[in-house]
């Protein structure tokens, strides 16, 4: 996806605008040889949040050579942090019924055995057999 974010006093601001609209308003520029107040612009997704906090709830622009990209507040959990949420899970877990399943923990969740089919159709998961069973 093509982008372009407004500079002002060499800060981007305003949103990013997509690339057919930038050309529609501004005809003239060449976006190959952009003018300094315009810049390409990179959309950079929210990392994942399994072990982190996202401390804003939207991202900062910020230059990164001669793109602007989103950069997001997080803070990472520490080695603690991490520990007592997987427990926490785990202690959840463990009133469940479900003693086939595995923990991942790079998701910190819980995942069955067998993958749910992907069908269209729509299952439920047996634990004595250990199978989804179609509805």
């Amino acid at each position: 996806m093509e982008l372009y974010i407004r500079i002002v006093d060499g800060k981007p601001v305003d949103h990013p605008i997509f690339g057919d609209n930038f050309k529609e308003a501004f005809p003239d520029i060449d976006t190959d040889n952009l003018p300094s107040e315009f810049a390409r612009f990179e959309r950079v997704p929210m990392p994942s949040l399994v072990y982190a906090t996202l401390n804003k709830p939207e991202p900062t622009y910020e230059w990164d050579g001669e793109i602007i990209k989103d950069v997001w507040d997080i803070t990472e959990f520490t080695e603690e942090q991490i520990k007592e949420k997987q427990d926490q899970v785990k202690a959840q877990w463990a009133e469940s019924e479900l003693s086939s399943w595995v923990f991942n923990e790079e998701k910190c969740e819980f995942e069955p055995p067998v993958a749910y089919p992907n069908d269209g159709s729509s299952y439920v998961w047996n634990e004595e057999t250990t199978a989804w069973i179609k509805l």
